[in-house]
């Protein structure tokens, strides 16, 4: 019951594998789900056949430039005409009863979230969108995958994939990673804008990832959206903020499932999961879209979000509703000291490294703040931050901080980074706030945090020159001194109560009902 068929969009053919359910009681018309994806359709025919024998028809397209699609692949440019001339050809088929389901996940979930608000770049809505869309760990547009919302530059990320998959007609994924073991400094060489010639590779639209600045078009365009939304997103994704932000953001009912998860979801699990956190996502994905699919879509904005550390979920809107608590990272309740740094150097000849969690008393390059061993469990739920008070002796800055869990072994596990960037005459004192993303995992007692302020976060993050020129295109750098105030910095943690009664809830009434 599988074949592959061409959908022309725009007169460009774009391979299609459709897949019904197998014969039986119910002959059709079918409801179908969709899922367009630049990874390769035979990737995801596992994941169709399991809709098809829930009896929805599964069509996979890949997406223009990729794989088996004709025409020139330009991420982010094409999916909103090329998914509304699918959605179109599918209810022309026979076998549609009509009701359609947009699914994917990462750029695939961006290809399903344009099908309902059309191109976040024009105005006005999609044309007959979906009656439902799902959006696993949604990488929402080309700028808002390449920075953090402070306008940071997300470097090793964004050079991983695009060696990966930029502006080729199929995949390498261990591309990056064979370059850096002939040049390991490889992300180093400046400019970054050059990157594709040290790759070896024709790279044209790497510089376009860097041309604007974040704008989140489609979390801007989500109150008009009317289409039942599933959100499902993993607290150790590098969209977990995304995913929460559309959600938040989305006009029509909305559902959010978030676990302790990476990238990869259940595949990917984090420090704290638990065998209740190993959720069946495709079952509980079908019985959401079932119930839309029958005329019952769930109401309102709910969810749930599960606390690592723990067997818990909790409300989806602890998430948000959590009030953050101003902890000083000096004194206060966690009887913090700063060990040193109170005046640094951020160096970008000799950046803070993202893949390095030791902390050196000899280095010069950072400050480092250490709680004593925590007397209790400590349960953290919603959005944290972090309120910085101090002066850089350039004009521009990034400022880096980074939260790392040390149990009573000494052995040390990153709890949250955030970046923000300033621009301020040298010398201006001033308080620069941090954004930390969304936590939801319990910091067991006996544990002590250790708090990193820092200039740099390399390579997950471009290196800032401080020279005020774009980092991207900067061969320039200088070093930047910065002075803290310690009594002036603290954390704002969204300390939340443990549950009372040990329940937890059904996710599948959570989501379906």
């Amino acid at each position: 019951m599988t074949r592959t068929v061409r959908v022309t969009a725009d007169g460009v053919p774009l391979a299609t594998d459709v897949h019904l359910p197998p014969p039986g009681p119910a002959e059709g018309p079918y409801p179908a789900v969709v899922i367009r994806t630049p990874y390769g359709r035979r990737a995801h025919r596992g994941e169709a056949r399991a809709w098809a024998a829930r009896g929805f028809a599964a069509i996979v397209q890949d997406v223009r430039g990729r794989y088996g699609s004709g025409g020139r692949w330009r991420p982010y440019a094409h999916e909103a005409a090329d998914g509304a001339a699918t959605l179109r050809w599918i209810r022309e088929r026979a076998w549609s009863d009509g009701r359609i389901v947009a699914a994917g996940s990462s750029y695939a979930a961006y290809c399903a979230l344009v099908t309902v608000i059309g191109d976040p770049n024009t105005p006005g809505g999609a044309e007959a969108p979906p009656d439902a869309v799902v959006a696993a760990v949604p990488a929402l547009g080309t700028a808002e995958t390449a920075r953090d919302p402070s306008g940071v530059e997300r470097l090793l990320g964004r050079a991983g994939w695009w060696a990966a998959h930029g502006d080729r007609a199929d995949s390498d994924p261990d591309a990056l990673d064979r370059r850096l073991g002939h040049d390991p400094d490889l992300l180093r060489h400046l400019p970054v804008a050059e990157l594709p010639v040290r790759l070896g590779r024709t790279l044209p639209s790497w510089p376009g990832i860097w041309g604007s600045a974040r704008a989140d078009l489609v979390v801007r365009r989500a109150p008009g959206a009317r289409t039942p939304l599933l959100a499902i997103g993993g607290t150790h994704d590098p969209f977990a903020a995304d995913t929460i932000a559309l959600w938040r953001a989305w006009g029509g009912p909305a559902r959010l499932v978030l676990g302790p998860w990476g990238h990869r979801l259940t595949r990917d699990p984090g420090p704290g999961a638990r065998p209740e956190h190993r959720v069946d996502l495709g079952a509980l994905t079908v019985a959401w879209a079932r119930a839309v699919c029958a005329g019952r879509p769930p109401e309102g904005r709910t969810g749930a979000v599960a606390v690592a550390g723990t067997p818990y979920w909790y409300p989806a809107t602890a998430v948000t509703d959590t009030p953050a608590r101003r902890i000083p990272l000096t004194g206060g309740p966690l009887d913090g000291t700063l060990l040193y740094g109170a005046d640094f150097r951020a160096d970008p000849e000799h950046p803070v490294r993202s893949d390095d969690l030791r902390a050196d008393p000899g280095r010069a390059d950072r400050a480092l703040f250490v709680t004593a061993p925590l007397t209790h469990d400590l349960h953290l739920l919603g959005n944290a931050s972090a309120e910085l008070r101090g002066t850089a002796d350039t004009p521009a800055a990034d400022w880096f901080v980074r939260i790392v869990a040390v149990d009573p072994s000494g052995r040390a596990e990153p709890v949250a980074v955030g970046s923000a960037r300033t621009a301020r005459p040298p010398g201006t004192r001033s308080t620069v706030t941090v954004p930390l993303g969304p936590l939801a995992r319990v910091i067991p007692r006996g544990t002590r945090l250790r708090t990193e302020i820092a200039g740099h976060h390399f390579p997950a993050h471009a290196r800032n020159p401080h020279t005020g020129q774009d980092p991207v295109t900067a061969t320039r750098l200088l070093p930047s001194r910065r002075a803290l105030r310690a009594d002036g910095c603290a954390l704002l943690l969204p300390v939340a109560r443990p549950r009372p009664d040990g329940t937890r809830p059904d996710l599948s009434e959570e989501i379906s009902a």
